[in-house]
């Protein structure tokens, strides 16, 4: 199955703070974010293939984006949100104060993040979601969704490793194609 991924636009968030499930605001650049992204899924490769399903995060970052770019009747998938940081949301990592954040950070990959999700939880459902599109025979399917879910999905199709993840954070916008097994 082939999978195109796009990371929302850039967000009007401080810099250093803790947000993922939270539905912050998009900069004022959200325009012309959008049309550079609209311009490069026009004019990529696959650009005069259809699409099986279209899919968007239900946070307004993603479903802006969706349908800006023509698709304003993306299907909304809740796998597809970003890490739920739990009580940690919308906090300055540096003032966290929770004991638990070494936790965290010592083992982000299995330990919840403000007893939130972990990252261990966010794969699994990004894993479940991709293997349903597969078995319901989807071949090529468009998402709209955020930097973590996008990880995920490169550690599925052994894209990146784990030990790299964070160093493979695509940027804001960018336009990713995997093939994913059926």
């Amino acid at each position: 199955m082939k999978v195109t991924l796009i990371r929302h636009t850039s967000v009007n968030v401080a810099p250093g703070t803790c947000y993922g499930h939270t539905d912050v605001p998009l900069n004022d650049t959200f325009e012309e974010e959008a049309r550079t992204v609209a311009q490069r899924l026009e004019s990529s490769p696959f650009s005069d293939e259809s699409f099986d399903a279209v899919y968007t995060s239900p946070l307004s970052r993603c479903r802006r984006l969706a349908k800006w770019c023509g698709y304003p009747q993306a299907e909304i998938e809740d796998s597809l949100k970003e890490l739920n940081f739990g009580r940690w949301e919308m906090q300055r990592f540096e003032e966290i104060s929770d004991p638990e954040l070494q936790l965290w950070f010592d083992d982000w990959f299995s330990f919840p993040a403000g007893g939130g999700e972990s990252m261990a939880d966010q794969y699994e459902r990004v894993k479940a979601f991709l293997n349903r599109c597969a078995s319901e025979g989807k071949e090529n399917i468009l998402l709209f969704t955020h930097g973590g879910v996008i990880l995920c999905a490169l550690l599925l199709v052994e894209r990146i490793a784990l030990d790299h993840l964070f160093d493979s954070l695509p940027p804001y916008g960018d336009i990713i194609r995997i093939n994913y097994p059926s």
